[in-house]
């Protein structure tokens, strides 16, 4: 339309597209957003991939696009999965051309797989969620992100995809067909116009095809006739052909099915506009939903086909920058495309327009029947019904039932329709019309609810409810109430369904409960939240099944939010019915919880029960379920119903358990001991004495269990005490029995020790004597002793356990039990008969029964205590035959011959040999009863037993020296030469004189002797020592010769005395040399060890003395001359090196031909600066080992030497030198021209191009960075060139530095730091023309010519603002106070707002009106408008109404208004006012009213009064009632008028005679004073025709009378006339209209008297059919009939009865 606005033509246009979000406003820097950075598989998520200022992924969820989530990844390409949190990530692997690919789950953490691909991958994409497609430079493959699958080749990219840049990977839905897009560099004669290349690839043929194409996409399509879907692919293309563009699009069916139809192959064309010459699609989408081809071109056109004819729909321009990037948004059947500014738009069909605009601005109407009916859409219902009506006109009913099945959102799905059908008459042998739409609506789909149920008729006469069921699984029929009714008529089940399908609430609870099924009520009830009558329900369950009316009430209890009915009113619904059983069942399982407020419940279910059921009463009382039921109430029922267990349990006082607890016959006496635990102890107590008093011998048994249950909580003591107050010892030991085995009390143990022995239950005196360890020992053997019971075997027990052995042999003996004495010896102890044996001698009983007693226990009788009883009282002989006796049987017991031996000592009977043969007696004790008797025995006695300390004691003590000697000796024990040897032993000095004398010289064993000196020097005795081993070694002892003695003799020497070891080492020869020198080495005998070593030839050892002790550099080389041995010299060399003496050690190191202390000899010769010597060393050893050290060394020193030639020749012959670091090494010590040798040989061009640069040599440093090709090599070449002003050479080097962005900025500053501004300008200006020129290149030369050249910057930024760094650039111009070029940037970066003020506050250079026209209405700071105003007020007056004209929509008119008011320039915006006067501000109409009153326009004045009320009318009236010119006056009454002030504008028009004004006042009014009071005025004024024409105008308010009255006193009748003629047809014609109401409503009440009339007869009719001897049927509430009346006479009452009154 060309008159509608920007707004309305979007609105109206089929496809709209708006800004979604901007990337920039999340954080994203412009220069990220790339195709190559950003990138967006679905709707869902767009993934973009930062590298500066550090390297992060940010993912930005759709659904919450203002959250986006960024992550520290380094990654050169990141894709989100189209459906789910998992992120699949490839990175280059450093060094090679392999991808490293990994996929992670964000929202687990985990990684889910990765894997190494063996190619670069140039391209890849998500086709499925499951699956990624990857495109290397020869082929494509599949990788699943499911188990451990790696990927697989799909197939090889085609020739025509060679070196073309891939844009686009897909795969139709069935993944049977694939397609790769690429794109390439134009032909040569068009280079600009990029040619698209396309791959199609069947996988089932493992085929391909190469097409010319830019984008392509699938999709699937249902044709007519083909039940299975076709797949279709479509592919736009721009081709140049002979100097001709062509534009097309395409749509071809994949793999067309055999003998089903398939889709015809459609195109079309592409239409350019003029302006868009080289501009090509991009991208291609496909909406599924509506049936449409979106192709998006790169400069942002969006071209819309219809995908079933390829015909052309819309276009459109959606986007000013280009579109790189474009997504699917399935949901909503559009697309999500993003342009280099960040801009994400959502481009979606406008369903109210797109068929509208179909058929009107393109007028294809098929195309909009099928769109709407494709989509459902509106805007083609007319078409649809107009088409519909002729297609049945043409009796095409087929047809028009598949167009109203098709109808767009079922317009056509009608009653009408289907009355439309069935009226259509039926020809014999065909399909009923109405069938036939039927049969078409159920194989599109599913019915509604009135088609529903007319199909369901029709069936349902024909009795096929088959058909019925199958729909209704099929969910073809839409389920209703109606639908349920009708179905009931045949099947009950059926109808259920429907109707639970419907809703029908009430109807479904009326079925279930017509099927007996109530438990479904509830379930059905409890989904669909209805509430039936549960009441009604349980009532009606009750008459027939109470069992089920027990589960009802159940169900009920358990339904959420409380059981419907209150538990009691069921409860008494139950009762009501005597069902009391049911009753019962309901209560126990509702009052399971137990709850407090269920307390009146829990009691009514006792009550009944012990009334009734005592035994189900008691059940319920013993399962312990309730709680909170009325206690007393039910103890008085339990002790009436004869449950005195369950009284006494409910009771709560004592007077009333201690009546009920003496009815132990009829309580169960363990539940009477249980209750006992729930009495206090006084209350139990006091029972327990009641039940006693009562019969104490029935109900001990059952006090005695009590106290045993709770002895605890009644205590011991009372316990006791009960029954020690009744003198019931069988109480108290059935009760102590039971609690014996758990106390520890002396009291509790004796009371029952006691107790049992009054009982005469002697065995349990035995068991606990026996086996108790609590009881008093002493206490109970004086009580049993006084008790002297027949058996003493408790009393045994007592003294046998405590020790009281000797009273018992005394009361046994006294007694005379002496066969008891014999019994505890012989069975119950022998290891006391000692203690037996001692007590009967000292009670003097007779000697033969004492042996007697010993015989008769023999070995079972401990000797040693025996013997030290015997011995006590002097009585061991009395042993001598039990002894013998033991001996003769083969005794062994130590105390058995030691008893022997003393008794052999004392008898002086051979003591030497017993001591000397028997080998069990106990020495040591044997040996202590000697000592005082003959201490030689003694010696003799320790001797055997090897005793040492009490042998040394012995003959210490009795000075026996010679005994010791010779006994210490031949121990050879190493702790007793300590002990004797020891400085403390007083008696050392005698011992060592008869070892010395006596001892060693008599042994002929060498161990003896070995131990001996061992010991010796163990005590460090050195000297004693010397003087025994000269005495051994030296005079021709056995042992002279023995080579450890002379070891020992040499090295006691060094330690003792110094002086003797050259004379030792001259006269000995059979000791150890090596070992020996070493001692003396280390004891720094130095010539000793020189000595020793030379006569044992170890010369390797002495030229180490000679080196390390002695320290004669001299000697060892004298001596190494003399033996000439390689390990000589090699010592000597290392001497000579530690000294300092490099080349006498580099010699000797030849000498020795020792090449192992290379390390050493290289830093050494380094250190001493001594190269020559140190070449030829190095020679030697590269003969012996090939080590990259002594190689690299060996390279150094000769560049030390400056022999560069040799450094040539040996890099040339095989080494293992590492070059690398030797050249390194070069380098650093400033050795360049060895160190460029080693790099050129090598290859290291970034080591030689700087060692080039540091030998002035540029050109060649230039050549090597090239090889290198490396940043930093280029940098270092490049500002070494600076430097040195060779400026081409550095520009060669800057430029390729210069694409790197990280090294961009280093360079710049390079130049500037050195006032190289133009060479650096010149530089940035070549690196433009770079293939790989980036944003940081074009934004560096801007700033530069910010800085150094302003006159081009304005150019470069128009030139070059898309591939600016805006932020950066603006920095700079602000910096430089470039006005004009920061506004233009920030138009271009979208900062309207700091783009506005850069206009204001810099106007002479940046302003320009139209620009700032631009700017201002896209800022977001509203006060910026207002600054606006004042600017131009202050700088451009002339043209402040056109800037507001351009804020109108924006501004708010009351602050401009105000804002011109206080500048006082009101009138300069009068053209702004008039304009924006619509919206009815009240500012802006109070300030155009002023203007107008002083500009005396009252035409313009009055327009706005009438069009804008919106202002103070009183106040401008009174403003101008009194204006000088009428028309004002004039208006100001008319302002009185519309302000309601009528009789104020009445008066104002009286006063300017303008008395058509104040009759319409008047008449406007309303009010009849007002009117009467102006003809009055009129009267008097004489002005009649004006008289008559108020009478007109004010008709309706005069009243005639007044009129006519004031006529006729004025004499005015004629001109009252015409008012009365008026007056009195108006009037007839009410009255005629009064009298034909009354004559219908007449009419309608005859009418309604015959119907009546006629009912009644009709009611008479069925009144005679009826039996005449039947009586009439009395009146409803038993009244009479109705008094009968007429003729004139009152009514009378019937049946002689007053009428009754209601």
């Amino acid at each position: 339309m060309s008159g509608s606005t920007p707004s309305q033509t979007a609105a109206n246009a089929p496809i709209s597209a708006r800004e979604t979000l901007t990337l920039p406003s999340l954080g994203i820097n412009p220069q990220f957003i790339t195709f190559t950075h950003v990138t967006m598989e679905s709707d869902k998520y767009i993934c973009v991939r930062e590298t500066s200022p550090q390297n992060s992924v940010v993912i930005i969820d759709m659904t919450m696009p203002n959250q986006p989530l960024r992550r520290p990844i380094t990654a050169d390409s990141a894709l989100m999965n189209p459906n789910s949190r998992i992120l699949a990530l490839k990175a280059q692997v450093a060094g090679t051309t392999q991808d490293h690919l990994q996929i992670f789950n964000i929202e687990l953490k985990a990684k889910v797989k990765s894997h190494q691909m063996p190619e670069q991958v140039v391209f890849w994409k998500w086709i499925t969620p499951k699956m990624l497609g990857l495109v290397t430079l020869t082929s494509v493959y599949h990788w699943s992100i499911e188990g451990d699958s790696e990927p697989v080749k799909m197939f090889e990219r085609a020739a025509n995809l060679v070196n073309n840049q891939i844009i686009n990977y897909r795969s139709d839905p069935t993944e049977k067909w694939l397609v790769l897009v690429g794109i390439a560099p134009g032909s040569p004669e068009r280079p600009q116009l990029v040619k698209g290349n396309m791959q199609l690839f069947s996988v089932d043929q493992q085929r391909s095809q190469a097409l010319e194409a830019h984008a392509a996409s699938f999709a699937t399509f249902k044709v007519a006739g083909n039940e299975n879907p076709s797949i279709l692919i479509c592919f736009a293309s721009k081709t140049l052909n002979a100097g001709q563009v062509a534009s097309k699009m395409h749509v071809i069916e994949l793999g067309a099915q055999p003998g089903k139809p398939s889709f015809t192959k459609k195109q079309a064309d592409l239409f350019f506009p003029p302006d868009f010459p080289d501009d090509f699609p991009v991208s291609m989408q496909i909406s599924q939903k509506y049936g449409l081809i979106y192709v998006i071109t790169k400069l942002g056109l969006l071209f819309v086909y219809d995908l079933e004819t390829a015909t052309a729909v819309y276009r459109n321009r959606i986007s000013t920058d280009p579109i790189f990037l474009t997504s699917e948004a399935s949901s909503v059947g559009g697309f999500y495309a993003i342009n280099r500014r960040g801009q994400v738009l959502l481009a979606t069909v406008n369903e109210d327009t797109i068929v509208k605009f179909v058929s009107g601005s393109l007028n294809n109407l098929e195309l909009a029947v099928n769109l709407a009916k494709r989509a459902n859409l509106p805007g083609a219902d007319e078409l649809v019904v107009q088409r519909f009506q002729e297609l049945f006109a043409q009796t095409k009913y087929k047809e028009a039932a598949e167009l109203a099945a098709e109808s767009p959102r079922g317009i056509l799905r009608t009653p009408d329709t289907v009355a439309k059908f069935q009226s259509v008459p039926v020809q014999a042998g065909q399909t009923p019309p109405l069938l036939q739409y039927f049969g078409t609506l159920l194989t599109r789909g599913k019915l509604n609810g009135f088609e529903s149920l007319e199909l369901s008729r029709l069936v349902v006469n024909q009795n096929k409810k088959n058909l019925l069921e199958n729909w209704l699984a099929e969910d073809k029929l839409e389920c209703s109430e109606e639908l349920g009714d009708l179905v009931k008529t045949v099947d009950g089940d059926l109808a259920l369904k429907i109707y639970i399908k419907a809703r029908a609430t009430p109807k479904v609870v009326a079925a279930f409960a017509e099927r007996r099924e109530f438990d479904k009520i509830l379930i059905y009830s409890k989904q669909v939240g209805y509430t039936p009558d549960y009441l009604f329900l349980l009532q009606t369950i009750l008459r027939s099944d109470p069992q089920g009316a027990v589960n009802f009430a159940l169900m009920m209890s358990q339904m959420e939010g409380g059981c419907p009915v209150d538990y009691n009113t069921i409860t008494d619904l139950f009762l009501q019915r005597n069902l009391i059983r049911e009753a019962t069942a309901f209560l126990l399982d509702v009052l399971k919880p137990n709850l407090p407020e269920h307390g009146f419940l829990q009691t009514k279910v006792l009550e009944i029960n012990l009334v009734t059921f005592p035994n189900v009463a008691d059940a319920i009382l013993a399962n312990g379920m309730f709680s909170h039921y009325d206690r007393p109430r039910i103890a008085q029922l339990c002790e009436k119903g004869g449950l005195y267990l369950r009284a006494l349990q409910h009771y709560t006082e004592l007077p009333d358990i201690k009546r009920v607890i003496v009815n132990t016959h009829a309580i169960e006496p363990q539940s009477l001991v249980e209750f006992f635990g729930t009495l206090s102890r006084e209350w139990a107590l006091e029972c327990m004495k009641d039940l006693l008093v009562v019969n104490l011998r029935g109900n001990l048994q059952l006090i005695v269990q009590a106290a045993k249950e709770y002895s605890e909580h009644l205590g011991v003591d009372a316990c006791i005490k009960l029954f020690e107050q009744f003198k019931s010892y069988e109480g108290l030991y059935f009760f102590l029995g039971s609690y014996l085995s758990s106390s520890e009390d002396p009291d509790i143990h004796f009371k029952y020790i006691e107790a049992a022995a009054k009982t005469g239950q002697i065995k349990e005196v035995e068991r606990v004597t026996r086996e108790s360890n609590f009881y008093d020992p002493e206490k109970t053997k004086n009580f049993l002793m006084e008790a002297k019971l027949p058996d003493a075997r408790p009393l045994i027990n007592v003294c046998d356990r405590f020790g009281f052995v000797p009273d018992l042999t005394h009361y046994l003996y006294t007694n005379n039990m002496l066969r008891y004495i014999e019994g505890y010896v012989q069975k119950v102890n022998p290891g006391n008969a000692p203690l037996v044996v001692g007590q009967l001698l000292d009670d003097e009983c007779p000697e033969d029964f004492i042996k007697g007693l010993i015989l008769s226990v023999r070995s079972l009788l401990p000797v040693e205590p025996l013997v030290e009883e015997c011995e006590k009282r002097n009585r061991l002989r009395l042993l001598t035959q039990f002894l013998e006796h033991l001996v003769s049987e083969g005794s062994q017991d130590v105390h058995v011959h030691n008893a022997l031996g003393k008794i052999i000592i004392d008898s002086n009977n051979n003591p030497e040999h017993f001591l000397t043969t028997n080998p069990y007696y106990d020495s040591r004790v044997v040996g202590k009863y000697c000592e005082k008797r003959d201490p030689t025995l003694a010696v003799v006695a320790y001797r055997r037993g090897q005793c040492d300390d009490e042998l040394i004691n012995v003959t210490n003590k009795n000075s026996l020296f010679k005994l010791q000697a010779r006994y210490v000796v031949e121990r050879m024990d190493g702790d007793l030469w300590e002990k004797v040897l020891t400085p403390e032993n007083e008696y050392r000095r005698q011992l060592i004189d008869q070892v010395v004398s006596t001892a060693l010289p008599e042994s002929k064993s060498p161990e003896q002797v070995s131990a001996a000196v061992k010991a010796f020097m163990t005590a460090d005795l050195p000297h004693e020592l010397i003087e025994l081993l000269e005495k051994i070694v030296l005079q021709n002892s056995a042992f002279s010769g023995n080579f450890n003695l002379q070891n020992l003799l040499i090295l006691t020497a060094i330690k003792a005395d110094p002086s003797r070891v050259m004379d030792y080492i001259n006269r000995l020869d059979n000791f150890d040399g090596p070992a020996v020198g070493e001692v003396a080495v280390e004891a720094q005998l130095y010539e000793e060890a020189y000595a020793i070593f030379k006569k044992f030839n170890l010369n390797v050892q002495a030229v180490n003395v000679l080196l390390d002790n002695i320290r004669s550099i001299e000697r060892a080389v004298e001596f190494a001359f003399r033996v000439e041995e390689d390990a000589v010299w090699s010592q000597v060399a290392k001497a000579q090196l530690r000294e300092g003496l490099v080349s006498d050690a580099i010699e000797s190191f030849i000498r020795a031909d020792d090449a192992t202390q290379f390390l050493d000899v290289i830093r050494a010769a380094e250190d001493a600066n001594v190269y020559h010597d140190l070449v030829k060393y190095l020679l030697m050893v590269r003969q012996k080992t090939k080590e990259p050290k002594v190689d690299s060394e060996l390279i150094y020193a000769y560049a030390k030497i400056d022999r560069l030639s040799d450094i040539e020749e040996f890099i040339l012959m095989p080494n293992v030198a590492n070059l690398q670091n030797v050249g390194d090494r070069l380098y650093d010590e400033a050795l360049y021209e060895a160190a460029k040798i080693i790099y050129a040989f090598i290859s290291n061009w970034a080591k030689l191009a700087v060692t080039l640069v540091k030998l002035q040599q540029f050109q060649g440093a230039v050549d090597a960075a090239r090889k290198a090709n490396s940043s930093k090599t280029w940098k270092e070449v490049c500002f070494a060139c600076v430097d040195a002003e060779e400026f081409r050479l550095a520009q060669i080097c800057g430029l390729n530095i210069i694409i790197q962005v990280d090294d961009l900025e280093e360079v710049s500053e390079y130049y500037q730091n050195r006032g190289c501004f133009n060479e650096l300008i010149s530089l940035m200006e070549s690196g433009l023309g770079l293939e790989r020129a980036h944003m940081g290149i074009f934004t560096e030369l801007g700033v530069l010519y910010a800085r150094y050249r302003p006159e081009k910057l304005m150019e470069h930024i128009k030139l070059f603002s898309t591939r600016l760094n805006i932020p950066k650039l603006i920095r700079a111009c602000d910096e430089q106070q470039h006005w004009k070029e920061l506004t233009y940037l920030y138009i271009q970066y979208d900062e309207f707002d700091n783009a506005a003020t850069t206009i204001m506050n810099h106007s002479p250079e940046a302003w320009d009106h139209m620009q700032f026209k631009d700017v201002i209405v896209k800022v977001a700071s509203v006060e910026l408008y207002y600054r606006a105003v004042h600017f131009y007020l202050q700088e451009h007056p002339d043209l402040i109404n056109d800037l507001l004209n351009v804020l109108a929509l924006r501004v708010d008119h009351s602050r401009v208004v105000d804002i011109m008011r206080k500048a006082g320039h009101l009138r300069l915006v009068k053209p702004y006012m008039v304009a924006v006067q619509s919206n009815d501000v009240a500012a802006v109409n109070e300030a155009l009213n002023e203007i107008y009153i002083e500009e005396e326009d009252y035409d313009r004045l009055r327009e706005s009064i009438d069009l804008h009320d919106n202002f103070d009318h009183i106040g401008l009236a009174q403003k101008i009632e009194k204006h000088e010119l009428l028309e004002m006056r004039r208006v100001a009454a008319y302002i009185y008028k519309k302000a309601g002030r009528w009789k104020q504008s009445i008066a104002l028009s009286k006063k300017d005679n303008l008395y058509k004004d104040a009759m319409e006042t008047c008449s406007q009014s309303g009010e009849r004073e007002l009117s009467e009071e102006l003809l009055v005025y009129f009267i008097e004024q004489g002005k009649k025709e004006c008289f008559a024409s108020c009478l007109f105008v004010c008709y309706d308010l005069i009243r005639p009378d007044v009129a006519l009255e004031l006529a006729w006193m004025n004499n005015i009748i004629d001109f009252s006339f015409p008012y009365l003629l008026q007056f009195t047809r108006e009037y007839t014609s009410k009255v005629d209209e009064l009298v034909k109401d009354k004559l219908e409503a007449q009419k309608e009440v005859k009418a309604k008297a015959k119907e009546e009339q006629d009912v009644a007869a009709q009611l008479n009719m069925h009144a005679q059919l009826l039996p005449l001897a039947l009586p009439a049927p009395p009146m409803p509430g038993g009244y009479a009939p109705p008094p009968m009346g007429g003729m004139g006479m009152p009514p009378m009452p019937g049946f002689g009865m007053p009428p009754m009154g209601y």
